[in-house]
């Protein structure tokens, strides 16, 4: 149990970031985790005159301990983002991870689809980043 314990030590942040600037403007989908448990989340989207959302939410000590389980697992923190698509005029992906003393930060293209991953050039890191970002949107379940 020591070890689960010593696992919750430290500050957890999170910053999920995807977007690009198209004819609609400066179109995107944020959200962050931040240590103090508050879940600040912001959809931009400029389609058809539609308003920015932004929402906040404070989370249980247990749903900041699951999605930091989450992450932990993943092992993305092993993971380098040199081979990975670079962002382009489709959009960016961005993600940045403090976790303890270890701190990363990711850049990538849009991902379209698992085919976008397997023609990368680091198909198994790239998978990593893509189903853990597919998780973490859908965090904390049932909200």
């Amino acid at each position: 149990m020591a070890g689960a314990m010593e696992e919750d030590n430290g500050e957890f942040y999170l910053r999920y970031y995807v977007g690009h600037k198209g004819k609609f403007g400066h179109e995107f989908l944020e959200f962050e985790f931040r240590p103090d448990g508050k879940l600040r989340y912001a959809n931009n989207s400029n389609y058809k005159n539609d308003t920015m959302i932004r929402k906040e939410v404070f989370l249980t000590p247990a749903a900041i301990r699951e999605c930091r389980r989450i992450v932990a697992d993943s092992e993305l923190m092993k993971e380098d983002d040199n081979n990975w698509p670079e962002p382009d005029r489709v959009g960016r992906q961005e993600l940045e991870i403090v976790m303890g003393n270890e701190h990363i930060s990711f850049t990538t293209s849009k991902i379209g689809s698992l085919m976008d991953v397997q023609s990368s050039k680091d198909p198994e890191g790239l998978r990593i980043f893509y189903y853990l970002v597919q998780v973490i949107q859908t965090f904390p379940p049932n909200s």
